[in-house]
């Protein structure tokens, strides 16, 4: 029965297991992806997992207790260095496990195992999925909502004070409008008064020259 069986023991002593363990997860980070079997690829997922986990938090103690687990310092150099930057967004599943088929000579069931944020293939195919959780999308819905109306409410003002301004322009350019006519309406007037006023005065001059020649002729005869 397999009752409690939890771990798979790969036929191994526990050190044993440990040491094969860290080697593999050493290999996957170094080469990003490695073939073996099925069996090794889910226990080799259930321990570099935890390890990639920890590497988001680039702290002293996390990097001694990925090294601990690796036993490899320049494993864990390049899991922090290069890995953690790239597997930051994601929260959880670092692993992809792909079969292959059977071995030849003891038909052993072969997989291989990689880091699926540096497969370029299957990432140029995939369309980015977008976050989204059930809780907070009413708060989004209603924040849109909100934000819509408000800014509904600020184009209606700014339309209504744009329309304020150019009807209080029109009004002062038609005042200069109107004072412009005015004014030449007035000029024309005093300008036909003037012109009326000119001919009358020119009739009205030889009048007391007439009258002097008069004079004088009568002066004359007087003195003949």
């Amino acid at each position: 029965m397999r009752h409690g069986k939890k771990v798979n023991h790969l036929s191994r002593t526990s050190s044993h297991r440990k040491a094969m363990l860290a080697n593999m997860a050493c290999s996957l980070i170094e080469h990003k992806r490695i073939n073996t079997t099925i069996a090794k690829a889910k226990a080799l997922k259930k321990f570099v997992e935890p390890l990639i986990t920890k590497s988001k938090s680039d702290t002293t103690h996390s990097r001694r207790m990925v090294f601990k687990s690796l036993r490899s310092k320049q494993g864990a150099a390049e899991l922090f260095r290069d890995v953690a930057p790239k597997i930051a967004d994601r929260p959880g599943g670092y692993t992809r496990i792909i079969k292959l088929g059977s071995r030849l000579g003891d038909n052993a069931e072969m997989a291989m195992i990689e880091l699926v944020d540096f497969n370029e293939l299957l990432l140029e195919g995939a369309a980015p999925k977008k976050k989204s959780r059930r809780r907070g999308k009413k708060k989004a819905e209603g924040a849109v909502a909100e934000t819509a109306e408000v800014v509904e409410e600020v184009k209606t003002e700014v339309v209504e004070e744009v329309k304020e301004e150019t009807k209080v322009e029109e009004a002062v350019v038609t005042e200069e409008v109107k004072e412009e006519k005015v004014e030449e309406v007035v000029a024309e007037a005093t300008e036909e008064v003037v012109e009326e006023k000119a001919p009358e005065a020119k009739t009205e001059e030889p009048a007391p020259k007439e009258e002097e020649e008069k004079k004088e002729e009568g002066d004359d005869k007087k003195e003949e």
